[in-house]
């Protein structure tokens, strides 16, 4: 007994949470024994899930299905027994029966006539296929086959054993315990457990200036040294006295730093590690074996094979690898696509395929595994493959390119049609293929998580399709640059490449310059321009360049230095803000410092707009505009990080100086101390809310002048009215910070960043 507390659930849901076990693991064990239908380990397990089934319906009163149940375990005890042999038929009906079963369960009354019905047609159904496969015989053995199937021997099991029997062939593992947790819970507990490991490594930079606090302590002690050494004759006996007991202190107090030190170092070492460990278990309870999400396709491969008249099965390869949940269930309707179109387009009809000599059955593959930090997910078939000729037919069809372009392209460039909207290479439409709107939605959901998808065939062979994938959304390997003194991520499954590029390989092409990449010319632009951060200032030597984008479009974008790899948790930006150009997310880093997490394919849209200004023209300007113009000062005050962030890079980004305060309070001491152009404030906060900071503001002799923009998630008309009554000059919405608007307001108030 796992001792699990299962007071808040009805009987019926648990019946259905065992439903849900032991209909996997029937529709496992008979796909197996549609191979080999003389499994004893299939029929064993299929029997036991059945009787148990049969059990926990009985428990309940739930009376269709103790029959479907009683029916199907008739079926299999005569298998085991030898009085049949299972036949697709057979499989047939008692697939059938599972789904009867989930639909029982599912139905708000079971005793209806529709329902019952429904069993009396399925008991038919699989009397007559046992009754079909009957042999009365002149041996012992099929003597004993003509007889009627006897009951089954076990006896149903007790209300408990039936609730906690683990699922047949779980092993060991099914005896563990379960608790049901909600993926909200779970994502909580993620952040917090980044979230200490974020403090945990703070102290080791902590630790690292108390070292350097000894080093001083020991620096000063040896100057005290020289010092009373200097006077050691001169000064008198009472003076001695003081300089050797200042001196022991001095020596105290160092020894007691030390140890504190060496305490601190254990702790730390300590904390991290803990924090580590906390934050590794806390990411793999969110992970779940790859198997669980792609299991019941089987059934899925089986069953459209045999309405399209063809033969195949799913095999699936590293169904233990570690998957994302939240990565898993975006995979479901990509796989089921991919799954469609091959055993729809690619398999072959048996009699094909024995005349190609391939065996009858085809074999659709799905393999998972785990390479350089990232998911690689392919879906392969033994079927015809792709027949380019077909595609260049197609695209010629509507007039997608000229036909003479069509006749240049590359096998790559042909094959990535098959991704584009209602693209389809089937003349006709039917219910499983035919609108082109499968591999389109798979590319669409591999570029959502930030991953890729490609496809590659052999004519006769087969058709591959590869998603190259996130481990996780929760965490990202990211590469950092530095751009104009501040820290940017790019996501390592963005980077094609990165380059230390010299400054002879650039090349002027129609005036926009370009260097030569795997043999073709890619455009080069500063991240300064694309970001708006001004001008680039490079230092000598070769220029660090980060190549982005995929097949089609790709660019080279030029960075003032790389910074490392960093594998940051991710934390999404306030959805106030709406999208925010170029930028996907934001995260901390070790120290607690904020780090902007770059949009890669927007960042390449921004690119194709800034290509026909040429990329190095700020390299060439360096230096041309080096006067001391006065900065506009501009005080933001907001009490959430991400906001106070994005306001402050967004006004930097254009030229005005930019200083935050957390909170009312904070902002109220800094105009008090400092001379600020404009002060932007939000309106919730501790301590002191927006409304109170302005109406000091206004009230004070020397600050009433400033002026003071209210930005707020707010939009209700009172709460404008509001804002503004207490003195605000501007009143605005966090939803506007997509466009120019707030920029727009700013210039409005104290006109452009420099005077």
């Amino acid at each position: 007994m796992s001792g699990e507390d299962f007071s808040q659930f009805s009987m019926l849901d648990l019946f259905k949470a065992e439903l849900e076990t032991q209909s996997e693991a029937l529709t496992t064990g008979l796909l197996a024994l549609e191979r080999n239908p003389v499994a004893a380990d299939h029929l064993e397990a299929c029997m036991r899930a059945a009787h148990s089934l049969k059990g926990a319906a009985r428990i309940i009163d739930l009376t269709p299905a103790v029959e479907v149940a009683h029916a199907m375990e008739e079926c299999l005890v005569a298998a085991q027994r030898g009085k049949i042999t299972l036949r697709h038929d057979h499989i047939d009906a008692l697939l059938r029966g599972v789904d009867l079963l989930v639909a029982i369960a599912l139905s708000e009354n079971p005793d209806a006539p529709r329902v019952k019905a429904d069993v009396a047609q399925f008991q038919r159904t699989l009397e007559a296929a046992v009754a079909a496969t009957s042999e009365p015989g002149s041996s012992p053995a099929t003597a004993s086959a003509s007889k009627p199937a006897e009951p089954a021997s076990i006896e149903p099991p007790p209300p408990a054993a039936a609730a906690a029997e683990p699922a047949p062939g779980s092993g060991p593992a099914g005896t563990d315990r379960m608790v049901r947790v909600t993926a909200e819970s779970l994502n909580r507990l993620l952040g917090l457990a980044g979230e200490s490991l974020m403090e945990a490594r703070r102290l080791r930079p902590f630790n690292d200036s108390l070292l350097r606090l000894k080093r001083l302590q020991a620096d000063a002690a040896r100057a005290f040294e020289d010092l009373r050494a200097a006077l050691d004759n001169a000064a008198e006996e009472r003076t001695k006295l003081a300089f050797e007991e200042a001196h022991q202190r001095l020596l105290a107090s160092h020894a007691f730093l030390a140890a504190r030190l060496d305490e601190m170092d254990s702790i730390d070492r300590r904390a991290t590690d803990l924090a580590n460990r906390l934050y590794d278990e806390t990411l793999e309870s969110r992970m779940r074996p790859f198997e669980d999400g792609v299991r019941h396709f089987s059934r899925t491969v089986r069953d459209l094979a045999r309405s399209l008249g063809k033969q195949a099965r799913l095999e699936i390869i590293g169904g233990s690898t570690s998957i994302d949940r939240d990565i898993l269930e975006q995979l479901e309707a990509p796989l089921g696509h991919l799954l469609r179109n091959a055993v729809d387009h690619g398999i072959e009809m048996p009699e094909e395929r024995l005349a190609a000599g391939k065996p009858a059955e085809a074999v659709v593959r799905v393999e998972a595994w785990h390479k350089a930090g990232l998911l690689q997910i392919v879906v392969a078939d033994d079927g015809r493959g792709i027949d380019l000729e077909q595609i260049r037919a197609a695209v010629l069809a509507r007039n997608l390119t000229t036909p003479e372009t069509a006749a240049d392209l590359s096998e790559a460039e042909l094959l990535e049609f098959l991704f584009l909207p209602g693209f389809s290479m089937k003349a006709d439409v039917s219910h499983i293929s035919g609108r082109g709107v499968g591999l389109d939605a798979v590319q669409a959901m591999a570029k959502q998580v930030r991953g890729l998808a490609s496809v590659a065939s052999q004519l006769g062979s087969g058709t591959q399709f590869q998603l190259q994938l996130p481990l996780t959304l929760s965490v990202m390997r990211t590469l950092l640059v530095e751009v104009d003194g501040e820290p940017y991520a790019f996501p390592l499954a963005g980077i094609v490449r990165t380059v230390a590029l010299a400054r002879d390989a650039i090349e002027l092409l129609e005036g926009r310059p370009h260097f030569r990449f795997d043999n073709r010319q890619l455009g080069l632009l500063t991240t300064h321009e694309v970001l708006g951060r001004g001008e680039s200032h490079p230092q000598e030597g070769d220029l660090p360049v980060v190549v982005v984008g995929d097949r089609g479009e790709m660019y080279g974008m030029i960075v003032d230095r790389f910074l490392g790899e960093r594998e940051l948790v991710v934390r999404p930006l306030d959805p106030r803000l709406a999208k925010v150009k170029d930028i996907s997310a934001a995260a901390l880093m070790e120290d607690g410092s904020p780090v902007l997490i770059l949009d890669v394919a927007d960042l390449v849209r921004s690119a194709e707009k800034l290509a026909a200004v040429g990329g190095l023209r700020t390299l060439e300007r360096r230096g041309a505009s080096t006067d001391a113009r006065r900065r506009k000062r501009i005080l933001v005050v907001d009490d959430s990080l991400t906001v106070r962030e994005l306001e402050r890079k967004l006004l930097d980004y254009n030229g005005y100086e930019v200083d935050v305060a957390v909170d009312g309070m904070d902002g109220w001491n800094a105009v008090r101390s400092d001379n600020f152009d404009l002060v932007v404030t939000d309106i919730d906060m501790p301590r002191m809310d927006g409304i109170e900071l302005v109406t000091l503001i206004k009230k004070d002799v020397r600050l009433r002048s400033l002026p003071v923009m209210i930005v707020s998630y707010k939009d209700r008309e009172e709460d404008r009215v509001r804002g503004l009554d207490a003195g605000a000059d501007y009143y605005l919405t966090k939803g506007s910070f997509h466009d120019e608007t707030l920029l727009n307001a700013v210039r409005d108030l104290i006109g452009e960043a420099t005077e």
